[in-house]
């Protein structure tokens, strides 16, 4: 092949603003724009989202989202096919789009098993008849790529055990942090987040996610509401959008609300100075692919208490405490140990945050772009994938 090689980077919409996806597809393009511009001409493919009924209405918006995603985003890529070598889905819950596109030369990033589990565990993940018949079209289009990349190792034994997927398509692609972003002080960001959160009161706890399910907003809660009965100064701030009913209510009950700010999606500055005039930070899940925040907070120097599930212990390692999910009383007594440490024994501390810089450095995004960037040009070449590496 002569040239350097074409790469379609496709991208989620941006109006359905999931900021992980974005942020994934964001720096692959620029590392690959800064380092391999020499082999690989990258185009990133995200086109607008069409509205229709959404215009008329709010609730209708998760109509034109099914639509978007299977109608009119496939005929977008039916434009693209033969203008590129290889095509990277960087979303697997958009993997049905391979269907539209050279199979033999596509290849998936898969974050979790989430889009398309009420398929492989109907049982555990009941949903209805509609989302499942499109929960399959995504795995089916998982399936027919030529190439899966696993964000964990926990994420490409999943895919193996419940989605039969050979080995032989499955590489692990940690990935990565833009460590010096959360490290190093950025005084308008930093004067951002003081807007957006006022003075500070108190000890500040973070949580950064969205509020579905899996996430276990409600331990979250439970555990902050336990901290407060012991540490009247704590205050939580959670990054991600606005609770569900459920979760206002139950912070209701609990007697929490007023020492809660949340906070939408940010952007990537802000969020870094939102997590550096952090305590610490929590990530109560009990599903997770990989976990971002685990090495966005240690990159920050914020100590991170999680769940103890297999995707967060190979990203976290020995930097990081786990409690076991749902244990909200072990939780509690967690936080509350920390933050003693935090106040009365500062070489510990300090110790406790180095390690965790040390550790987020091990997770780059410019490792993980060099790791893709290879199985392109293997895909390209015709020439098999590493079994099962990482």
């Amino acid at each position: 092949m002569s040239g350097r090689l074409r790469v379609a980077v496709i991208a989620d919409y941006a109006e359905e603003q999931w900021p992980s996806m974005d942020l994934v597809a964001d720096m692959i393009m620029a590392h690959l724009a800064a380092e391999h511009a020499a082999s690989i001409e990258a185009t990133l493919v995200r086109p607008a989202m069409p509205r229709r009924l959404s215009r008329l209405s709010d609730r209708a918006g998760a109509f034109d989202r099914v639509l978007a995603r299977f109608v009119d985003y496939p005929r977008a890529l039916g434009r693209l096919r033969g203008r590129f070598d290889v095509y990277h889905i960087v979303d697997h819950s958009y993997a049905h789009l391979v269907h539209r596109l050279p199979g033999d030369r596509t290849i998936v990033t898969c974050h979790d098993l989430d889009a398309f589990r009420s398929v492989l565990e109907p049982r555990d993940e009941p949903r209805s008849y509609v989302y499942r018949l499109l929960a399959r079209r995504i795995l089916s289009g998982l399936r027919s790529a030529a190439h899966i990349a696993c964000v964990s190792e926990a994420t490409r034994l999943a895919l193996v055990s419940l989605a039969g997927i050979p080995e032989s398509r499955l590489t692990v692609v940690p990935n990565g942090t833009d460590a010096g972003r959360y490290t190093e002080g950025n005084a308008a960001a930093d004067v951002e987040a003081a807007r957006l959160l006022g003075p500070k009161r108190g000890v500040e706890l973070l949580h950064v996610g969205s509020t579905i399910p899996r996430k276990r907003i409600d331990v979250l809660l439970q555990v902050f509401a336990g901290v407060r009965r012991q540490r009247p100064d704590v205050r939580l701030t959670r990054v991600g959008g606005p609770f569900t009913a459920d979760q206002r209510v139950q912070a209701r009950t609990l007697g929490i609300g007023d020492a809660i700010t949340v906070l939408p999606f940010v952007d990537r500055a802000t969020l870094a100075a939102v997590y550096r005039r952090s305590a610490l930070a929590l990530l109560t899940s009990d599903r997770e692919g990989f976990g971002l925040p685990i090495v966005e907070a240690l990159a920050s120097g914020t100590p991170m208490i999680v769940s103890d599930i297999p995707a967060l212990r190979e990203v976290g390692g020995a930097a990081v405490a786990y409690r076991p999910v749902a244990a909200a009383d072990a939780w509690v007594e967690a936080v509350l140990a920390l933050l003693d440490e935090r106040q009365r024994d500062e070489a510990a501390w300090e110790r406790r945050r180095a390690d965790g810089r040390i550790r987020a450095a091990e997770f780059s995004w410019s490792v993980h772009t060099a790791q893709l960037a290879q199985l392109y040009r293997g895909l390209a070449a015709g020439a098999r994938a590493p079994e099962g590496g990482s």
